[in-house]
């Protein structure tokens, strides 16, 4: 991979959808819990559904977005689409967006939804102020799209080899 294509999946891929992320679910956390004093941790508006939820919702739709970039911005000429090497896992993802946003929501469920709701839990985490979940919320996300919208881009770069004219 050149130093173009690891930068781009490292700065605008990586970082960029870091503090879209962080702003995003800021916000959202903000809009579905405003007027909550604390959020508890189990329950069903709770930190543990929220962040269950975030983890499989944030990378399906951002292998929906990401993808949609990615591939525009081949269009244009602002970086080359490159092709997977015979060895890598992306290989397995299924080639529909939707499949692979499932795939990869899953993944994220499993990976870090379910082991961050447990670890709050034996933590002792009951709750949750406002303030201190939004900000929870923001940084869990932001972490979570940082992590996971480069591995999305880089399948998205394979792929606009395919649908190349």
């Amino acid at each position: 991979m050149s130093p173009r294509h690891r930068r781009y999946l490292l700065l605008d891929q990586g970082v960029g959808a870091g503090i879209v992320n962080l702003l995003l679910n800021a916000g959202i956390a903000w809009l579905v819990f405003r007027g909550t004093e604390a959020v508890p941790l189990w329950g069903q508006q709770s930190i543990a559904g929220d962040t269950i939820g975030t983890a499989f919702v944030l990378p399906f739709l951002s292998t929906l977005i990401a993808s949609a970039v990615v591939r525009s911005q081949v269009r244009a000429g602002y970086v080359p689409a490159i092709a997977l090497s015979a060895r890598s896992a992306l290989r397995r993802l299924p080639r529909s967006l939707a499949g692979r946003g499932a795939v990869l929501g899953l993944i994220g469920v499993v990976v870090t939804g379910l082991p961050m709701a447990a670890a709050l839990d034996i933590a002792g985490v009951g709750q949750m102020a406002f303030g201190d979940f939004v900000a929870f919320k923001a940084v869990f996300a932001a972490v979570l799209g940082a992590l996971v919208t480069p591995v999305i881009a880089r399948a998205a770069l394979a792929d606009a080899l395919v649908s190349e004219p």
